[in-house]
């Protein structure tokens, strides 16, 4: 089954944790809004009321099936692709941790955009600096620090243990994120977190997502993503 992934074609945002569990797992697809009309028939689809029409990008077309919602995808992907545990319980843990990383997901473009994403930055400055301040102090350490301790506890290699999950590709996403939008901040905070650092060492490596990286397929960060550069916020 070839399957269609539908969101934005000019950045990474919640796509790419999709992209990456796709490419990892050598799945047939295609970024649909990325070719021809595909982004008005990603509009198109949305704008379906019958069915089980998505509320918003990113969705996923497998067969019949129109599955909205990242940490979603990722539930169907996983148990399908050998990116999760195969019983319940270890599915829904994976699930959970994933829905953990949609919140810090928020957490992160709400630095830039703390005001909410109907104004510019460059009208809401003054918060996004405050915030910024309280996210580095409080909210990194706290969710970064979370997935650090599972690392640990679960021998260092991945998040559940010994094989890697789709949870293990999002953290990867997580460091390059904060490394683009904070090389700074997240410099001096990686002292602190060497697991994951070693755990985005060890996905980057991993052959596939190595030659997905050095594709034209991996969109570059941008200004217009989650991961933003802003001179100012990086301390």
């Amino acid at each position: 089954m070839r399957y269609e992934l539908y969101y934005w074609p000019e950045i990474q945002g919640r796509g790419e944790y999709v992209r990456l569990a796709l490419e990892d797992a050598g799945a047939d697809y295609v970024d649909a809004a990325r070719e021809g009309n595909g982004t008005s028939a990603m509009m198109k689809l949305m704008d379906e009321t019958r069915g089980t029409p998505p509320f918003a990008p990113p969705f996923l077309k497998a067969g019949k099936l129109v599955i909205g919602q990242t940490a979603n995808i990722l539930l169907y992907l996983g148990a399908r692709h050998s990116l999760a545990p195969k019983t319940e319980g270890g599915k829904l843990w994976v699930h959970q941790l994933q829905l953990t990383i949609a919140d810090f997901v928020l957490e992160i473009h709400d630095t830039h955009h703390p005001l909410g994403p109907s104004l510019y930055y460059e009208e809401q400055r003054a918060p996004a600096k405050k915030r910024t301040e309280e996210f580095w102090k409080e909210r990194v350490p706290k969710y970064l620090g979370y997935f650090e301790s599972l690392l640990e506890a679960n021998g260092g290699s991945y998040v559940t243990g010994r094989r890697i999950t789709y949870v293990d590709l999002s953290l990867f996403q997580i460091v390059e994120g904060l490394r683009y939008a904070f090389p700074k901040r997240m410099k001096a905070f990686e002292d602190d977190i060497p697991g994951l650092v070693a755990l985005r060492d060890r996905v980057a490596a991993r052959p596939n997502i190595k030659a997905y990286l050095a594709s034209d397929r991996r969109i570059p960060f941008n200004e217009s993503g989650i991961f933003r550069y802003y001179k100012e916020l990086d301390g």
